[in-house]
């Protein structure tokens, strides 16, 4: 039975964006380690998912954990 709690939504968006965010962090440390310098900026930003998808993870859990 699918509940239609917020959480239900927001909770696997977030570690979504925290597991693409912490694969382009491993690519970037992997493309340094084979000599790459100059990185395109996007997977810097695409890197940026990992903390934002940490952060509403914990709000959406910590909201829910309020509202029970």
């Amino acid at each position: 039975m699918a509940s239609s709690s917020p959480r239900s939504t927001v909770l696997p968006i977030a570690l979504v964006m925290f597991g693409v965010g912490l694969l382009a962090i491993i690519a970037i440390f992997g493309l340094f380690a084979a000599g790459h310098q100059d990185l395109p900026a996007w997977i810097s930003v695409v890197a940026l998912l990992c903390p934002a998808g940490l952060i509403f993870g914990v709000i959406a859990t910590v909201l829910n954990a309020r509202r029970r």
